[in-house]
């Protein structure tokens, strides 16, 4: 599976895990430290779908996501919004951004690649 994902998120620590979560599953991860710096990656590349932390210095990830949404190249990325922020305003803000899933964190392997598979198009993944 040649299948890439950007993991956007400030803290290392989290992002490592979710590299490794997403490396046993099959997944080529790119790591970005926050919104900026996944906006200079992704002139770069262009992976089948997007990880994104809410809460980020510099540019959030509600933000980020809404330019992303705006962008012709980047309007059906799928996004996942990974975030510690449970509450239900903060949900329906990702959601109305246009992240396709609001998946709170901690978050085990088997829920992050599920919501991962089923957000990719069978073609992909079947390749």
């Amino acid at each position: 599976m040649n299948i890439s994902i950007l993991v956007v998120d400030d803290e290392p620590n989290l992002r490592q895990l979710l590299r490794r979560m997403l490396e046993l599953g099959g997944f080529r991860v790119v790591e970005a430290e926050d919104g900026v710096d996944a906006l200079t990656k992704l002139n770069h590349l262009m992976p089948h779908l997007i990880i994104l932390d809410v809460m980020m210095p510099d540019l959030d990830g509600v933000t980020l996501c809404k330019m992303l949404r705006n962008n012709p190249r980047y309007a059906d990325l799928p996004i996942i919004m990974l975030s510690g922020k449970t509450q239900f305003p903060a949900v329906q803000a990702g959601l109305e951004a246009g992240a396709n899933r609001y998946l709170c964190k901690p978050i085990t392997m088997d829920e992050l690649i599920q919501n991962v598979r089923e957000l990719l198009p069978a073609p992909l993944l079947n390749a």
